[in-house]
């Protein structure tokens, strides 16, 4: 899977969610590492999803992982608090916004 890929699946998994359980902001920028590496953003700002290939200077906390490991993450194969205990991502800044953007993308 391409990073394009998996912005557009993320991009659509948040368009069909119910997002009122994110009010006001939620910034959480994603540094991935391994074989592809790369940026993206996602931000849901007053229940509206974007999803986009930059850096996020004003982000919530920032999500440092795999391609693979993120994947398996926004796929459901991988919980975001064992991947945080096993190392295979890594968390900076607001904690809780990163597991409510998990919670709403199940």
């Amino acid at each position: 899977m391409a990073i394009d890929q998996l912005t557009a699946k993320i991009y659509n998994k948040l368009s069909k969610a119910n997002l009122a359980g994110a009010e006001g902001k939620v910034a959480v920028q994603f540094n991935l590492t391994g074989k592809v590496t790369g940026v993206f953003y996602i931000e849901i700002l007053n229940g509206v999803p974007s999803v986009m290939p930059y850096e996020y200077i004003d982000h919530d906390a920032i999500v440092s992982g795999s391609l693979t490991n993120i994947e398996k993450i926004v796929s459901g194969k991988l919980i975001p608090q064992v991947a945080v205990a096993e190392g295979k991502i890594k968390i900076e800044g607001n904690f809780d916004k990163v597991m409510l953007l998990a919670e709403l993308m199940k």
